[in-house]
């Protein structure tokens, strides 16, 4: 029987890929990391009006989207590694249903959890597993600080770090004279403190803090009017207007509206952000449209916290690649990462946080980068954002 020259390269070709598909067979992972990531139930922070408004800063999809992206665009590396790392998710109600899915963990085979749970819960998964807790979504200094794991590292920005990088951008602008106007809440009340103890550790000048609410009572309009709240009879003239609005309603209306041609920094206006889908450097805009693409939406801040969550543990991972499961643990704190904004990232060994440059934006752009010029350290620039190792208050962690 003869044979033409076309079916001997057909039945080469087919040889060829049946050795491939045993090569890649011999070759298949034989370790496997198992991720948990545990987020809320009913999540208020992705309620359809909350999300359809987009306030800079606010988480607008799960945190699952980004951790999900992370892990597909490390499989290349993965796979030449011979380790897998899976996904799974679970929605928890309350701090007592993340300490109970988080004592599960570990008996359930998986290696490492990552978080986008609020204070209380996270602490509670952190108290209930020995396993390694990536957080994506609580910002609290007190994380960080007195309340701090020695198991858990922060993927996103401290309250602290957002707002040195404000009183940076100030003090490199000329911006000295501040009046501050905060929010209602609790968690108003904590972050005015944060931003307060960056203007004074800049040597900015605060003129005054003023208290704004939305109310429905008459008698309360006032506290709402941005004419009246930022008058020059009290205050005298200010460079800036620094907001603290948790919600976000407020603080969206502020701009335009002063009552001096001033502009507006904090929680609107510019805004000090892990990212911003508009950055433009140190291919920023591929994550970006990657990203984009994957989730069919931009990528926020909250969202670049879990990419980077889902590249530290395939990164731990290839480090590790023959186990057993806790040398993910050891490898995490250690691991150097490529964040997309021009430096390595590294884990702070005083409290767990990912150091990384701030993006300051409008959210049309992005206007400049923290830490500012001429601000220095004797070891790391970056270590100019949030506690330095001299402050450090975390007692978990040597």
């Amino acid at each position: 029987m003869r044979f033409s020259r076309r079916s001997c390269a057909v039945a080469l070709l087919l040889a060829l890929a049946g050795a491939a598909g045993a090569a890649g067979a011999a070759g298949a992972a034989t370790m496997t990391y198992k991720v948990l990531l545990l987020e809320p139930a009913d999540d208020p922070r992705l309620e359809r009006s909350v999300v359809e408004r987009a306030y800079l800063g606010h988480a607008t999809g799960p945190a699952f989207d980004g951790l999900d992206v992370a892990v597909k665009e490390a499989q290349f590396e993965l796979d030449a590694a011979g380790v897998a790392v899976t996904l799974e998710r679970q929605a928890v109600a309350d701090a007592a249903a993340a300490r109970d899915a988080a004592s599960r963990a570990q008996k359930a085979g998986v290696s490492a959890i990552v978080a986008d749970l609020p204070d209380d819960a996270l602490l509670a998964a952190a108290d209930a597993t020995p396993l390694p807790v990536l957080d994506v979504g609580a910002a609290a200094d007190r994380l960080r600080e007195g309340d701090c794991r020695a198991r858990v590292l922060h993927l996103l920005p401290s309250e602290r770090m957002r707002a040195d990088a404000l009183a940076q951008t100030l003090v490199a602008r000329r911006w000295s004279s501040v009046l501050l106007l905060a929010g209602p809440s609790a968690l108003d009340a904590q972050r005015s403190a944060v931003a307060q103890a960056a203007i004074k550790r800049y040597g900015l000048k605060l003129l005054q803090v003023k208290p704004f609410k939305l109310s429905a009572d008459p008698r309360e309009r006032d506290l709402a009017n941005p004419l009246l709240l930022t008058g020059t009879a009290s205050t005298g003239s200010y460079d800036v207007v620094w907001v603290v609005d948790s919600d976000g309603e407020f603080a969206r209306s502020l701009p335009y509206r002063t009552a001096l041609p001033r502009p507006v920094v904090g929680d609107a206006g510019l805004v000090a952000l892990a990212w911003a889908a508009q950055f433009e450097r140190f291919g920023a805009p591929q994550v970006s449209r990657r990203f984009a693409r994957a989730a069919g939406r931009a990528m926020t801040a909250n969202d670049w916290a879990a990419w980077m969550a889902g590249k530290a543990i395939a990164a731990a991972a290839v480090a590790a690649p023959k186990g057993p499961a806790t040398a993910l643990a050891k490898a995490l704190p250690a691991l150097e990462l490529d964040g997309s904004k021009g430096t390595p990232l590294t884990f702070r060994a005083w409290d767990g946080q990912l150091r990384q440059p701030m993006l300051l934006t409008d959210g049309q752009g992005v206007i400049a980068l923290a830490p500012a010029d001429g601000v220095l350290h004797p070891k790391n620039n970056l270590d100019t954002l949030g506690a330095d190792a001299p402050e450090k208050l975390c007692k978990a962690r040597p």
